[in-house]
């Protein structure tokens, strides 16, 4: 039997947000972290289109394709600047009123890319810290792309911009929406009108993911097969950190989405199933795409390009963070239309 739900989650929720001055402590200082760690990089990217060359070394490639370092990094900043935006959002009367699906998005997206840094970055320094290997300049033979401090400035704001608009969007969430992740998985009903097309998904993601995941454990594992020259000659305990935790990003979007399709196993919490599903989701396929995309920004060097199984394994890890996050779109609406129906 599920649960008894008392009605109108929104009218419940309208305290925290509702109305202005009523934002809590907490939430206020979470919203000024978010907006605060933004400061580092929107100040190093706007200098650089400004022709600064603050933390980029003599001899960088960056300096090599100045037009094109101009556009990049007036579109990232224009996605960090929207980290203010979500921020406000999530915390103003008005971000009651935004349709779900224009929040979702973004939010999403900025789980996906956010994520694989935040736990990237400190298991990295983790493994340098017990003698993990480094590149350095003289070792590869080629300067350095850019200064050290800056990998620290920038990584440290994004793991703060992660963790405190992470935190807003939970609260928010579960004031607007904590009604559909209620309960376990075993209080779902089994049949439902779109489980068809959600087990379809969920199964056509999991064949999906062997591809990448194989390719990811072959090079955890030392193997150079499909990587580029360039990558194969700098790789270090870095490159091998990533793709190990590239391979648990695709497990948990697998896995959060067989159970949502399936409703196995019977006792996991819904929450658990939905935040597998939407952080690995996200970390696959945005991360993905953004590689994917950087790919065609183009080295004039054969050995700097990515090979055709890289970019396999992008477009393939696009493809599963989509059939994955489809499978958690229909999920939220079957239990968002079934919810209000529960008797009180």
């Amino acid at each position: 039997m599920t649960q008894a739900h008392v009605p109108a989650p929104a009218a419940r929720s309208a305290a925290p947000l509702g109305t202005p001055g009523t934002l809590s402590g907490p939430r206020r200082l979470l919203r000024a972290v978010a907006i605060a760690s933004c400061v580092p990089y929107l100040s190093l990217k706007v200098a650089w289109i400004a022709g600064s060359h603050i933390g980029i070394p003599e001899g960088s490639s960056l300096l090599e394709h100045r037009g094109l370092l101009a556009a990049a990094n007036s579109l990232t900043v224009l996605m960090d600047g929207s980290v203010i935006v979500l921020a406000l959002l999530l915390t103003r009367p008005w971000g009651r009123r935004v349709p779900a699906w224009l929040l979702g998005l973004p939010m999403w997206a900025a789980t996906g890319l956010l994520l694989p840094i935040m736990a990237g970055f400190p298991t990295q320094l983790a493994v340098r810290a017990l003698g993990g290997s480094v590149n350095n300049p003289e070792d590869t033979g080629h300067e350095p792309f850019l200064d050290e401090w800056v990998f620290g400035v920038v990584y440290g704001g994004f793991i703060l911009q992660g963790l405190s608009l992470g935190l807003l969007f939970v609260l928010y969430a579960r004031d607007r929406w904590g009604h559909v992740w209620r309960g376990r998985v075993w209080d779902l009903p089994r049949a439902a009108a779109g489980g068809r097309a959600m087990r379809t998904g969920a199964v056509a993601a999991a064949v999906l993911a062997l591809f990448p995941a194989g390719l990811k454990l072959l090079w955890a594992a030392g193997s150079t097969v499909g990587l580029n020259e360039t990558r194969v000659a700098e790789r270090t305990s870095d490159f091998y950190v990533l793709s190990a935790l590239e391979v648990g990003y695709l497990a948990a979007a697998v896995a959060g989405a067989l159970a949502l399709a399936f409703r196995r196993p019977p006792a996991l919490p819904v929450k658990v199933a939905l935040g597998l599903a939407w952080a690995g989701s996200g970390a696959v396929g945005c991360w993905g795409a953004w590689m994917f995309a950087t790919s065609f920004a183009g080295s004039a060097d054969v050995a700097d390009r990515p090979t055709t199984v890289m970019l396999l394994a992008y477009a393939v890890q696009m493809i599963i963070g989509t059939l994955v996050a489809g499978t958690g779109v229909r999920f939220l609406k079957e239990r968002a239309a079934e919810a209000p129906r529960r008797p009180a």
